[in-house]
């Protein structure tokens, strides 16, 4: 009953809004991204984030703000408009869409050769959907989709698709449909720039690991089809521009090579128009709990002539004794091979700095001051982004240094009171005979 009443608000408020015209869609929304950007903290300091992620000192902390204020302004501008469009004509939405590059889509040699639209959460990314009949008459077309939880909304959205010749496919139920419509020389849009979780590849995208979504190039590969880029940019007041760019080749290369050439593609799309991006979402997301790579099912791939790779930071608390310290040193070297952009701090008692720096697999050593909480924690800080931090000590004392660093993920053992102030802790099993305290750590 409930999803049911969510939908009746839904299509209520489409209805209202859509008395009005595109222009005014494009306004409100954007006045409705600006509210956001003000309210919205959790969501406007993880745009912050990712945005010095991506371009780091290429950007100064004021023209950071100032693109995720623009970016939260576009966004609401774009996500309004979209429930204007399907009650638009083709015709009328060309007016408003200019189209580059549309000979890579339709090429006189190859046609009907089937094609891998490689899409990005870029500008209005949804009009994708009714720019293809008119771009691509003839094809069977299709989408592949995650079914929202709201099946009466999902149902809505299909139903709105399949107006304008548009399949639809859950990516819950499989590949098989999009693999059999591409046989038969059709046209599949997929959407390559979302965090792939545990099923990802580990590629660069601005120069930093993220788990990156195979689908485009394992059905590329699958089928001979062309994997040609394809993007929505805002041009103007309730303005688009449709970029085409030429296929990217898919014969000589794995399915992991092919997908970071993806990740390229998508981040020269981004660096062109960096506000249109979904910069909200956790893209550089880190994996939960293995976020050490070498474990993982699918593999690393970082293509030839690569700028070095923005590295992983990972900040070890370390105990506070020396017999400890010396006996936690297996473990982060263990940490150190994790994964191939490992930058490693060790945050340690001023006393034991000078034995962590000996350890050939430590980047930096981090002397704590005595005492004051407030000071560990901003001495932590001021040595720029963390991405882990690993507790060794058992204290609260040591998590509440972590947290208040603002490091977005702790590990380490769940004792003293403070499992509130960890992401995850190892569970102990109980141990058969004497455990050597180097085993504990590891």
């Amino acid at each position: 009953m409930l999803s049911y009443s969510v939908y009746l608000i839904y299509r209520a408020g489409i209805a209202l809004l859509n008395l009005l015209p595109l222009g005014a869609h494009f306004g409100f929304g954007y006045l409705g991204g600006t509210l956001a950007w003000v309210l919205s903290g959790k969501y406007r300091r993880l745009a912050q984030r990712n945005v010095r992620l991506a371009f780091g000192d290429e950007l100064s902390p004021r023209e950071a703000r100032l693109l995720v204020r623009r970016h939260f302004q576009q966004l609401g501008a774009n996500a309004v408009s979209s429930l204007k469009f399907p009650q638009m004509s083709n015709a009328d939405i060309l007016k408003r869409v200019r189209v580059e590059g549309l000979d890579y889509l339709n090429p006189r040699e190859g046609e009907g050769k089937p094609v891998v639209l490689l899409l990005s959460h870029l500008s209005s990314w949804e009009l994708t959907a009714q720019l293809l009949p008119p771009l691509v008459p003839g094809r069977p077309k299709a989408t592949i989709y995650q079914r929202l939880r709201n099946s009466h909304i999902d149902a809505h959205i299909r139903e709105t698709r399949a107006r304008f010749g548009i399949q639809l496919f859950d990516r819950s139920e499989g590949f098989g449909n999009a693999i059999a419509l591409l046989r038969r020389g059709g046209v599949v849009a997929v959407l390559g720039d979302q965090h792939s979780g545990d099923h990802g590849v580990w590629t660069p995208f601005f120069a930093r690991l993220a788990s990156t979504t195979p689908l485009p190039a394992l059905l590329a590969k699958r089928t001979g089809a062309q994997l040609v880029p394809f993007a929505i940019v805002t041009d103007g007041f309730a303005r688009w521009r449709a970029v085409i760019k030429p296929p990217i080749g898919t014969s000589n290369e794995s399915v992991a090579e092919l997908s970071a050439r993806v990740n390229q593609v998508i981040e020269h799309q981004v660096r062109r128009a960096p506000a249109d991006w979904f910069w909200v979402h956790n893209r550089w997301k880190t994996p939960t709990p293995n976020f050490l790579l070498s474990n993982y099912r699918r593999e690393t791939s970082v293509p030839p002539g690569e700028i070095p790779l923005k590295p992983f930071r990972i900040l070890v608390r370390s105990s506070n004794w020396l017999g400890d310290a010396v006996m936690s040193i297996p473990a982060l070297r263990a940490i150190k091979a994790g994964r191939a952009d490992t930058y490693l701090a060790v945050a340690a008692p001023a006393k034991l700095a000078d034995l962590w720096r000996e350890v050939r697999e430590v980047d930096e050593v981090i002397p704590l001051p005595n005492r004051s909480l407030w000071k560990c924690a901003s001495a932590i800080r001021r040595r720029g982004l963390w991405d882990v931090a690993v507790i060794f000590p058992n204290s609260l004392r040591s998590a509440m240094e972590a947290w208040l660093a603002g490091i977005p993920r702790r590990a380490g053992f769940a004792g003293h009171a403070r499992r509130w102030l960890l992401h995850q802790y190892p569970r102990e099993k109980p141990a058969r005979g004497i455990v050597h305290q180097s085993i504990h750590y590891l």
